[in-house]
């Protein structure tokens, strides 16, 4: 019988509202994931907000919290994912617990989501590119950044679908990652359009996908995603059926938070909330509603 299946989620964490943690835990537990959730940040809710408050963590605190796993010997991890932090020395401390994690299991998969910015913008302290760029990326298995943190960490513009390949060899070739997932871009020539590109086996095949836009801007759609590859990921061999289940299943979610609020006129932080709970169903078993392809080279 297959054992459940173990994740350390290192990520952020608000009480009011869906991102980080709380956008993630909840799909990976409806299919089957027991996780263990260490929060980089808690705050009150997330930043386009008028008013946050709350705490960031530092190195000492991720050091502790996973010194007493150790102690306790409950460290033994299939998986470890991470998303936002927002200090330079817990994210050093998230690579030296990744490499501890890995020399318990060396079978373990690090999924890597290099949160730091979209649509041209830092939101991270800038001090942590370097820290991702020379320290995590190498480490990771999976790597799932957006178009801008791709460009960033490469330092190569992506103008168009060759670019973006490019970027996904060079993430393959500066570590260990077997798949490296851009995980929406302005890449296509349809502005009505978000490209997503997926490169798997390190190059040898790879899987584009586009999606049709949504007339809005959301905060937490890239937890989902991130979340949704992982699950597919181990439900799943097929690169092409991989890709379709991560992008419906985030689509259907975000389908749901824009259904529910397209007819205010200025809708509020809390109004656009993503609507997980609410699509429990196409979480579990997503619609098959967007097509992905192969890509030969």
């Amino acid at each position: 019988m297959e054992t459940t299946p173990r994740i350390l989620s290192i990520q952020s964490h608000v009480v009011c509202g869906y991102v980080g943690n709380k956008s993630s835990v909840f799909p990976l537990h409806l299919h089957g994931f027991q996780v263990d959730a260490i929060n980089s940040v808690q705050l009150s809710n997330h930043t386009q907000y008028p008013h946050v408050k709350g705490q960031v963590l530092k190195s000492g605190d991720v050091t502790e919290l996973y010194e007493a796993l150790k102690l306790n010997n409950v460290n033994h991890y299939d998986y470890v994912t991470t998303g936002y932090v927002g200090d330079p020395s817990f994210l050093e401390t998230v690579a030296s617990t990744v490499v501890d994690l890995r020399a318990k299991n060396p079978d373990i998969k690090y999924y890597c989501d290099p949160v730091m910015g979209d649509n041209g913008h830092f939101y991270v302290p800038k001090e942590l590119l370097a820290v991702y760029r020379d320290t995590i990326v190498p480490l990771a298995d999976v790597l799932l950044p957006n178009q801008f943190e791709a460009e960033q960490l490469s330092g190569i513009k992506i103008a168009n679908e060759e670019d973006g390949w490019r970027v996904c060899d060079w993430l393959h070739s500066r570590g260990r990652a077997e798949t490296v997932v851009i995980t929406s871009g302005e890449i296509g020539a349809n502005a009505d359009e978000i490209v997503s590109l997926a490169s798997f086996g390190r190059g040898a095949n790879r899987v584009r996908v586009a999606i049709p836009r949504i007339a809005s801007s959301f905060t937490g759609s890239g937890d989902v995603f991130a979340a949704s590859f992982l699950i597919w990921s181990r439900k799943l061999s097929n690169p092409v059926e991989i890709v379709q289940k991560t992008v419906n299943t985030t689509y259907a979610v975000l389908s749901r938070t824009y259904e529910s609020f397209k007819h205010m006129e200025s809708p509020t932080s809390y109004q656009k909330e993503l609507k997980l709970i609410q699509s429990k169903k196409e979480l579990e078993c997503p619609p098959n509603l967007i097509k992905a392809t192969i890509v030969i080279r």
